[in-house]
């Protein structure tokens, strides 16, 4: 299943970057089609670590040092706007860095 993704850099002492997407509602769970794609990646000196537990129902995620908080806060809130504009529709292809991403 594809879904329309979209990718933005933070840049503090440390970049950070996040691309988010979905395809929106789709009336129940998995089996109906709704997908939801968030990734972070370090693109220079980001402190971070992240565990995901064996049976993959638990994530933990640490970030170290002041410029770590703010590109999160930044990344976190970029997400929270697309994934808010994705909701009935699916996320919309309106930004100049736009991709899409196969996930099962």
């Amino acid at each position: 299943m594809l879904i329309t993704t979209k990718t933005q850099q933070f840049t503090n002492a440390s970049i950070f970057e996040v691309e988010v997407g979905a395809t929106g509602l789709r009336g129940g769970d998995t089996g109906c089609g709704g997908r939801t794609y968030l990734r972070f990646k370090d693109l220079a000196g980001t402190d971070m670590r992240i565990d995901v537990l064996p049976a993959g129902d638990e994530i933990s995620m640490v970030f170290g040092g002041d410029a770590e908080f703010e590109n999160l806060l930044a990344g976190l809130e970029f997400a929270v706007k697309v994934l808010k504009e994705s909701r009935v529709e699916g996320t919309p292809d309106d930004l100049a860095v736009i991709g899409t991403r196969d996930v099962p």
